[in-house]
């Protein structure tokens, strides 16, 4: 079942928390890196402000330079597309609920994807011993033993045996006899 519910979040909190997402150590200058000289250069896209960095005279906001950049969404649809997005529902579904075009949807599915595999990090654990998980740890104790079959197992690309009646011969493959 689909149900909006793009109108029952704070617009403020979800701004808040994109900032957090997409700035981690603190929002800063894109050019020059300065994040205590910041000033409010606009604010007609209210809670989305635009910035201006004292020290370069650069006008930006939370958005700029990142996967969400030049997004006309607001920060409530924008938090509702990443859960969904991390929770697996279909692009599909998550457009119906957002009233929005399900091509543009998937563009910035893969547009968020693509970043997030970009920012992925591949340096290998430092360990060379790792733990499992204690839940997978006693996976399938409880439960009876799967019932094996008799009879050998079918090679690769092979069908298994299938069960003979009486009076039957086995297929050769070649037809004999009469057409």
């Amino acid at each position: 079942m689909d149900f909006p519910i793009a109108d029952l979040m704070d617009e403020d909190a979800c701004y808040a928390k994109l900032v957090q997402w997409l700035h981690p150590r603190g929002l800063a200058c894109p050019r020059c890196g300065a994040g205590d000289d910041l000033g409010v250069h606009r604010r007609h896209r209210a809670p989305i402000l635009d910035l201006r960095c004292k020290a370069c005279r650069r006008v930006f906001n939370a958005f700029t330079g990142t996967a969400l950049h030049a997004t006309k969404r607001r920060p409530v649809e924008l938090v509702l597309i990443v859960r969904g997005f991390a929770q697996g529902v279909p692009t599909a579904q998550l457009a119906r609920e957002l009233a929005c075009d399900r091509s543009e949807l998937l563009g910035f599915r893969h547009r968020l994807q693509e970043a997030a595999w970009r920012g992925l990090d591949r340096t290998p654990l430092g360990d060379g011993v790792l733990e499992a998980d204690e839940a997978d740890q006693n996976a399938g104790e409880k439960r009876r033993p799967a019932p094996r079959s008799r009879g050998p197992a079918a090679a690769a690309g092979e069908q298994g045996p299938r069960p003979r009646h009486l009076g039957e011969r086995p297929a050769t493959g070649l037809r004999c006899g009469r057409a």
